[in-house]
């Protein structure tokens, strides 16, 4: 079962659909089952999996529930929106079937008091203010270790495949790894003054948050976008980028303790950056709801209708994407250094399912994941990110699947 339908579970639906052997029967979930039907059209007579829909509210544990044990799945892909993510694992705990996500956990009201507390505990303790952690789903790791499911945290590209490079190199690179930098690169434009690539309400917040990176077992916290160093990208060229918080990285730290310094960075226009921060200014990235007119409104939320939808860009962007990680380490005696990496082009994604790259190179990972739990290559009861596992299996079959990936010996290295 898939639940969501915007660009990214789209992508995920249709390469799932390519893979029919493995997913012989799909759900597609969603509020607005009116979507899930168009995809289910576009899709007959071109897949030999058997298709159906439904209307739900992923935030209604007992009608999703009820919805996952009248057609049971052999696991659940959470496409849908972050905030939804707890109420979906405890829905899969309740019908007894495993879970697989793309993005942790972030609250939709970050004044909500309940959360408010535990938050600035975290803050207080661990030295970092990200409204996004694993803190809110490891917490469920008894419970489904109890129930002897999985749930797969974060099988996206970044958190996801990242992590799975890092397994990767561990395995076959390195003896200790002792610098992580992840890197993630836009090369495409898409000709709008503004938009987002990825849904804007998790996209703003995530840019304008503070940064923060992972420095000999603790956080260190920057201003938001303080970070910047520019890096030449494999068919992409020299992109400036800025170091943000990401979650891949808390994990990373949790599980290599010997990694010295963990750091993620994204590229950005200095446009994109212009528009981000005068929105910021005039408040329209609050979470906070105001009253206008006489009824609430959301101001993020707001934005989001007012900007281009991220599944409608595919025919209008060009360029290419080139996203991996540079590790640095030791291997039988001798310092290494490597990179482990993939370039997407937009529009040969466009050509292939209609979808701009960052739904493409972040749906086929979630195909990818739930592939390897639902088969059981990747099995064990608890919480997992992507890092736990073989990465065997799914870095051969991101190059089977269209997420090719190299590796660079002696890359230049991030200052």
């Amino acid at each position: 079962m898939v639940i969501g339908c915007g660009g990214v579970a789209q992508v995920a639906i249709k390469k799932a659909c390519q893979n029919d052997e493995v997913f012989s029967e799909l759900m597609i979930a969603s509020r607005t089952k009116s979507k899930c039907d168009k995809v289910k059209a576009e899709l007959e007579g071109k897949t030999k999996t058997v298709i159906t829909t439904a209307e739900i509210d992923a935030s209604d544990v007992s009608a999703l529930a009820e919805l996952i044990k009248s057609y049971k799945p052999d696991a659940v892909l959470n496409v849908a929106l972050p905030y939804q993510d707890l109420t979906i694992m405890d829905a899969c705990l309740a019908a007894g079937v495993d879970y697989i996500d793309t993005a942790n956990y972030e609250p939709e009201d970050t004044d909500d008091p309940a959360w408010r507390a535990v938050y600035e505990k975290r803050c207080k303790e661990e030295g970092f203010s990200a409204y996004f952690d694993y803190s809110w789903q490891w917490a469920y790791q008894k419970r489904f270790e109890d129930a002897g499911l999985t749930a797969l945290l974060g099988t996206g590209f970044d958190p996801g495949v990242t992590s799975v490079f890092t397994a990767y190199a561990k395995k076959h690179f390195f003896d200790t790894i002792d610098t992580i930098d992840i890197l993630d690169c836009n090369g495409g434009d898409h000709g709008y003054a503004f938009a987002t690539n990825f849904n804007p309400e998790i996209n703003l917040r995530e840019v304008s948050a503070p940064g923060s990176y992972w420095e000999n077992g603790h956080w260190v916290e920057v201003p938001a976008m303080s970070i910047k160093r520019e890096y030449d990208f494999q068919e992409v060229g020299k992109k400036d980028m800025y170091l943000l918080h990401h979650e891949e990285i808390e994990a990373l730290g949790k599980h290599l303790p010997e990694v010295k310094r963990i750091r993620f960075f994204m590229t950005f226009g200095q446009s994109y950056l212009d528009h981000m921060r005068c929105l910021e200014d005039v408040g329209m990235l609050s979470t906070t709801p105001i009253k206008f007119e006489g009824r609430d409104i959301v101001p993020i939320q707001f934005l989001k209708a007012l900007l281009p939808d991220p599944a409608t860009l595919g025919p209008r962007t060009h360029g290419k994407t080139n996203i991996g990680c540079i590790f640095t380490g030791m291997k039988d005696g001798k310092k290494r250094s490597i990179m482990i990496y993939n370039v997407c082009d937009h529009q040969e994604c466009y050509k292939e399912l209609g979808s701009q790259a960052i739904s493409y190179t972040t749906g086929v990972p979630a195909m990818i994941g739930a592939m390897l739990v639902s088969t059981g290559v990747w099995k064990k009861s608890g919480v997992f990110t992507t890092d736990e596992f073989d990465p065997d299996p799914y870095m051969e079959a991101l190059s089977k699947w269209g997420l090719p990936w190299h590796v660079e010996e002696n890359p230049t290295l991030v200052p």
